[in-house]
């Protein structure tokens, strides 16, 4: 659950999330951003004990919790009336400036991966192209993504995402460009399509053929791109997946004018008129 409040001038000044996981431990990470940016914060965790067995998939937490965070964040903006990068760039400048108790995120590092993800995918500048914007501190390194949206045929498509990462040196570009490119693959694909129902505490679903994964002829083009800053590696295995999800939900609603607030995506009743594709270039 999460709540903001905002003054006058579209600040936001207060800032609530409750979370829940199962089987878990802590799954909201309150000393992530928008710590140290907001004079008025809240942020709880709650732990739900289950006998079904649970283990962790890619990105553990942040796979879902950035996803909601993000796209909250940009309903936040709009409500505010201003940029969804600009909003997260105030945000960050205020706890530059003026910070509210401990930061554990580095805000020099985020503002770097915000500013050359709005470049590269040219944030603004085409009406034609419906944009989303995410941005993630996770697992010591940051990714913002832009998810570009069409509409065809009245429908929404992904065309393209466009990642800016600060992972320290990149020491093997191939390698990095495969981990960066298969954490959105995957981050997609589970935003999409993933969900696994119970039925008397055992999965109905139990083999691909019920299981839905991302197909390679869904998989958009995707335009990586590296700050060098001449950090220290941190790691790529995980923290390309988590903005995912709230860039493609946030390019889907400039689209639409509908949120996605629940994931899969083609699994919302409110959707149910509209066919979400993603389309390789």
């Amino acid at each position: 659950m999460f709540e903001a409040a905002l003054d006058g001038a579209g600040n936001m000044i207060g800032y609530k999330l409750r979370g829940a996981g199962i089987n878990a431990g802590n799954t909201t990470r309150q000393d992530n951003f928008p710590s140290g940016a907001v004079e008025n914060l809240l942020i709880e965790s709650v732990e739900h004990k289950s006998h079904v067995t649970t283990n962790a998939w890619r990105a553990p937490i942040t796979n879902f919790l950035a996803y909601a965070e993000q796209s909250f964040l940009d309903e936040v903006a709009e409500v505010a009336k201003k940029d969804p990068v600009k909003f997260r760039l105030d945000l960050l400048e205020r706890a530059k400036s003026n910070p509210v108790g401990e930061i554990h995120y580095d805000i020099d590092r985020m503002k770097g991966v915000i500013e050359l993800a709005a470049e590269k995918s040219n944030w603004g500048k085409d009406s034609s192209i419906k944009q989303g914007f995410s941005v993630y501190f996770s697992h010591r390194s940051y990714v913002a993504q832009v998810a570009n949206v069409v509409m065809e045929n009245n429908q929404p498509v992904l065309k393209k995402i466009v990642a800016a990462t600060d992972c320290g040196i990149v020491v093997n570009p191939t390698g990095a460009n495969h981990q960066v490119r298969g954490g959105i693959v995957d981050g997609m694909g589970h935003a999409m399509f993933g969900n696994l129902t119970f039925e008397n505490g055992s999965p109905k679903q139990k083999n691909f053929d019920t299981y839905r994964l991302i197909r390679m002829k869904e998989v958009p083009e995707i335009d990586v791109h590296y700050v060098e800053n001449g950090i220290d590696p941190t790691g790529l295995g995980e923290p390309a997946l988590p903005p995912t999800g709230g860039a493609i939900a946030n390019a889907i609603y400039s689209a639409t004018g509908r949120r996605l607030r629940s994931q899969p995506f083609i699994e919302q009743k409110e959707f149910s008129d509209l066919e979400i594709k993603m389309e390789r270039v």
